[in-house]
């Protein structure tokens, strides 16, 4: 794989920083891929070699190349990082993986180093990254240098992730109405971020299993003339840990002399989490977990993420103080179009069984645990 013609321009109105990937061992064909932002964050926003080195190791390593080729300078410190990151790789594929040589000079110092920069947080809206804004907001000084300044809102993943599907763009427009008021009330900017990195495979298991992470990191990369530190909630916590996009093992190592990144709350549960956002109003009536990107709802509340969710809120008891969902109570019958067993799933619905009990849902206690038997 060569990655090169790396440059930021003007583009139908936004800021772009892309460059070209060549593929060298298999057919792919060769593509342009960007990260674009508002032109208000124009001074503060690069092309920056290591992002598009992160954004491009995982679809090189899927595709069988045998080499990254770039003529620009990476920092070391994210050349021996992605060498860690495809030996996990290698692990977690049986060895499908096949680590490939990282062929570019190598930075001599970090290069925003003694410029004022600042924190961030990734934030989609969802229950891990809002649970990590309330913590972040709860515990550190607006002062302190881990407080973020800056939470980014990145299309290209949900929503105009899937080429088939289309970008979506009133969708997002919608996402960054619903988070406006969250980034406000912790007196942060909300900083949309537009990306194809993840066109470059548009394959659904690569994607949640081994590539988001690295297109979040890539994302962030590219301010790092603004940004020393991105904060990135976690998936799954420590009992749930297995093979993801985004995990403890992976995301630090993403990072780069000039950029820390930070997998953050893999000790809290789930529940956890959604008691922590239950607390923060503003939040709680704004959330969204939906991935279905219906027309005429910030969340459908019947694909499989807004069930659980609803699930969890009625195990806590406070499905009816949100308006994010229209519903104030769960219908066992909703579980029926979905699968509750793959990708990890289990543990949040086996989280669940005995505070629905111990609200008199036995009718939803019986279908969760006929669904974790039956499928």
């Amino acid at each position: 794989m060569k990655i090169f013609n790396l440059h930021k321009r003007n583009h139908n109105g936004l800021i772009r920083a892309s460059a070209t990937v060549q593929f060298e061992d298999c057919d792919q064909p060769s593509k342009e891929i960007f990260i674009e932002t508002e032109p208000d964050f124009s001074h503060d926003f690069i092309a920056n070699p290591n992002a598009f080195t992160v954004g491009c190791i995982i679809p090189a390593l899927y595709f069988g190349e045998k080499r990254m080729a770039m003529d620009e300078a990476i920092c070391p410190r994210l050349k021996e990082g992605l060498e860690t990151v495809m030996a996990i790789m290698h692990h977690w594929t049986d060895g499908a993986f096949l680590p490939l040589t990282i062929d570019a000079p190598l930075t001599r110092s970090a290069i925003h180093e003694g410029t004022k920069r600042h924190a961030s947080i990734f934030l989609s809206g969802g229950m891990d990254s809002l649970a990590a804004l309330k913590l972040l907001k709860d515990n550190y000084a607006p002062t302190h240098p881990g407080y973020p300044k800056d939470a980014l809102l990145i299309h290209g993943f949900d929503i105009g992730g899937v080429m088939e599907r289309g970008a979506k763009y009133h969708v997002f427009e919608r996402a960054k109405a619903a988070m406006s008021p969250v980034a406000e009330d912790a007196n942060l900017n909300l900083i949309p971020v537009y990306t194809n990195i993840r066109h470059l495979c548009d394959n659904r298991d690569l994607w949640l299993n081994y590539f988001f992470g690295a297109v979040l990191a890539a994302s962030v990369h590219a301010f790092a003339p603004r940004i020393d530190l991105a904060w990135l909630a976690s998936s799954f916590d420590i009992p749930s840990l297995h093979p993801c996009g985004s995990h403890p093992l992976l995301d630090p190592e993403y990072g780069s002399s000039d950029l820390e990144i930070r997998h953050r709350d893999v000790g809290l549960s789930r529940m956890e989490k959604l008691t922590i956002v239950s607390g923060w109003d503003v939040a709680f009536q704004h959330f969204r977990v939906c991935l279905a990107n219906v027309p005429d709802k910030l969340n459908c509340g019947r694909c499989e993420k807004c069930v659980r969710t609803m699930l969890e809120l009625e195990a806590l008891g406070v499905l009816d103080q949100t308006t994010a969902f229209e519903e104030d109570s769960v219908d066992p019958s909703w579980l029926d179009g979905f699968s509750i067993t793959i990708r990890g799933r289990e543990s949040f619905y086996e989280e669940l069984i005995e505070p629905l009990r111990g609200r008199g849902r036995s009718d939803l206690v019986e279908k969760i645990s006929l669904k974790l038997i039956d499928t």
